[in-house]
């Protein structure tokens, strides 16, 4: 019985270990790290707005150049007053966040959208103080 309840536990850990390994990638795109540290804004026409899993997304049409600007999980997103029935297609908006470290990337984490005159602090601890 030794052998056994010895081999269980080791496979335990290993089952465990495999399970943290298979959801860094996601924990890692959830974080800010992609991000560079100084807010920006950016300020364009909404395409497409998406309020669920993993996180709320807006597509911005800025200059011709669609931008995907990534808000908060939908929950933290809603609780800030935002919903999908908040823009629509057509709506002007300004973002308020960290752009991508990868300059090539046309994304954005907001901390802050601004739709119709009503401001949403998705992530109020990291919204700018005005």
């Amino acid at each position: 019985m030794g052998n056994s309840l010895s081999d269980l536990r080791w496979r335990s850990v290993v089952v465990a270990a495999a399970m943290v390994l298979a959801t860094a990638p996601a924990i890692a795109h959830h974080g800010w790290s992609w991000t560079v540290e100084e807010l920006s804004e950016l300020k364009g026409e909404i395409r497409a707005v998406y309020v669920g899993n993993p996180h709320a997304t807006l597509d911005v049409d800025v200059k011709g150049e669609i931008w995907k600007v990534e808000l908060a999980p939908p929950r933290a997103t809603e609780r800030a007053g935002f919903t999908e029935a908040s823009a629509k297609p057509g709506d002007e908006v300004t973002a308020i966040g960290n752009r991508s470290r990868d300059q090539a990337e046309r994304r954005m984490k907001a901390v802050r959208i601004v739709v119709n005159g009503k401001t949403y602090d998705v992530y109020p601890d990291r919204a700018p103080t005005d």
